[in-house]
């Protein structure tokens, strides 16, 4: 029979190693690069040793802790890193990646009640975690796939659980062909926060009382009205239009990731955006290329998008939904944008509330 394959933890250390440099204070950005490379590289004893080094002085640290999850899952150390996992669900029950990556040990282990008490968990705690609700799904997929198996153990002519049966197969074989992989678990990100009310625009003055002109000397006629000054925009008004520009430069931003046009992708970065690991521009443009030409569709979407106007910079949160051929993700991500040549550009990018 057609297995679910979850095969999350081989994903893993590609999609962490932005991620984790992102979420972790700067100061310790290159031991953790350091380690996500070598996940990456295949190199998981030296990986384990690093990350063991960098857990003896952060013992608490989630990112360095999950990272030695990634480790010991890779190193085939299901029973290790499924105490590392079930820890971190102890110490931050908010995080509900620490969830779905038991579930997805469970799942290769083949205890699904399991898997699905975990999934169930991940998504209690983030209700809007779309990699958990689709393995919750394979898992449901499969439970069903194993009771309609048992009940035509008991009655092999029940042709309405053949037909099941030859349904569920079929959708568990789509989800195993070649080039499509398992949902991957997420990174390690805090929940964001409820967004902070934008303080509000101050009252716009009343309008002055008009001044009556004097009369004018006999026998001239009176002067035409002067037409009315157009009002000033508000406060408030500018933060609403510059929001609506910020959520078009947004939209048009994911758009063109997922046509996978480099160029319109690349135009949405300003000239000064800061890259993530201090690479310079062309490095970081290069890379991105490279990704984004990959073989396979690309999939990018938003939701919960949340606009902060400061003048001409604005910080713009929201959970990123990405999807290729080898990759499932959803990720809290915050942008800072600024305003250049008249269009909202970024500024700074990074994974986390």
């Amino acid at each position: 029979m057609t297995q679910i394959r979850f095969n999350a933890a081989r994903l893993l250390a590609s999609a962490m190693s932005i991620a984790l440099l992102a979420l972790a204070p700067a100061v310790h950005a290159d031991a953790l690069q350091d380690i996500s490379k070598q996940i990456k590289q295949g190199q998981h004893a030296q990986a384990l040793e690093q990350v063991d080094k960098y857990l003896a002085g952060k013992p608490k640290d989630a990112q360095g802790r999950f990272l030695k999850g990634i480790v010991l899952t890779e190193m085939n150390k299901p029973t290790e890193a499924i105490a590392v996992f079930s820890k971190l669900t102890e110490d931050y029950p908010e995080l509900p990646e620490p969830y779905n990556n038991l579930a997805v040990i469970y799942a290769q282990q083949k205890q699904y009640d399991k898997a699905k008490q975990a999934l169930e968990m991940a998504i209690r705690t983030h209700p809007s975690y779309a990699t958990a609700h689709e393995n919750l799904g394979d898992i449901y997929a499969r439970l069903a796939s194993q009771a309609y198996d048992k009940a035509l153990q008991i009655d092999s002519s029940n042709s309405s659980a053949q037909n099941k049966l030859a349904l569920i197969r079929d959708l568990m074989s789509t989800a195993s062909r070649p080039g499509k992989v398992s949902k991957p678990v997420g990174e390690p990100v805090k929940l964001a926060e409820a967004p902070k009310a934008a303080p509000g625009a101050a009252p716009a003055p009343p309008p002055a009382a008009a001044t009556p002109a004097p009369a004018a000397a006999a026998p001239a006629v009176a002067a035409p009205a002067k037409p009315p000054e157009a009002p000033k925009p508000t406060p408030a008004k500018a933060a609403s239009d510059a929001s609506a520009e910020i959520t078009k430069a947004i939209d048009l931003w994911a758009a063109a990731w997922s046509r996978k046009d480099v160029k319109a992708y690349l135009a949405a970065y300003a000239r000064d955006f800061k890259t993530p690991a201090g690479e310079s521009r062309a490095v970081w443009d290069g890379e991105r290329q490279k990704r984004i030409n990959k073989p396979g569709a690309i999939q990018v979407s938003y939701e919960g998008l949340r606009v902060v106007v400061d003048g001409e910079t604005a910080t713009v949160k929201f959970r990123q939904h990405y999807k290729s051929a080898s990759l499932k993700t959803s990720s809290n991500k915050v942008l800072l944008m600024g305003k250049r040549d008249g269009k909202w550009q970024i500024l700074q990018e990074r994974v986390g509330s």
